[in-house]
């Protein structure tokens, strides 16, 4: 089995907001992620995060932001005693026609080509469809979490039929670990 899993981070790791979360105050995690995260680290898996930041590429939120944002999701994470094996984001507006926005598989691709894996098997985790279908694009398996835009995705029900579904991402490491 791959031991590989690939995170969205707004709504997977973090809540969401469909207006961006555009600063470090903006940034709140959702109860239990950094610790699951953590969990799957000392099962010995190697969790990456691919995640759509057009935010950037529209003026809302800067470079500084971005990292100070990406500093405050390691911190938790290391702190509960885990650790990222990298951090992958599209600054692209959907107007770029770029490859590494997802539902494109770039993203995957650089993480597979920065960790010298195959994603083929791994777990992509999002609460999008557009998340879902990076992964699968890969060969990966897919799960939705209902937290984020999870459960408007899970509403249209409309290209889930290979996805698992979870309620977030502390039941999904529950179910994967037990």
């Amino acid at each position: 089995m791959n031991k590989l899993v690939i995170l969205d981070r707004d709504g997977v790791i973090n809540q969401d907001s469909d207006a961006y979360v555009k600063s470090v105050e903006e940034w709140i995690p959702i109860p239990g992620s950094a610790e699951a995260i953590a969990r799957l680290c000392k099962a010995g898996y190697q969790v990456a995060v691919a995640t759509n930041q057009s935010g950037l590429g529209r003026g809302y939120f800067s470079q500084s932001d971005l990292d100070a944002m990406h500093a405050k999701m390691i911190d938790l994470i290391e702190a509960a005693g885990g650790e990222l094996a990298g951090i992958f984001y599209c600054p692209h507006t959907p107007e770029e026609h770029c490859d590494c926005r997802k539902p494109l598989p770039g993203l995957i691709h650089q993480i597979e080509r920065h960790l010298g894996v195959s994603a083929e098997g791994a777990l992509m985790v999002g609460d999008s469809l557009r998340d879902l279908q990076a992964g699968q694009a890969c060969g990966c398996r897919a799960a939705l979490v209902l937290t984020g835009k999870g459960q408007r995705t899970l509403d249209k029900g409309e290209g889930l039929e290979q996805a698992s579904i979870y309620k977030d991402l502390k039941s999904l490491v529950n179910e994967l670990l037990n």
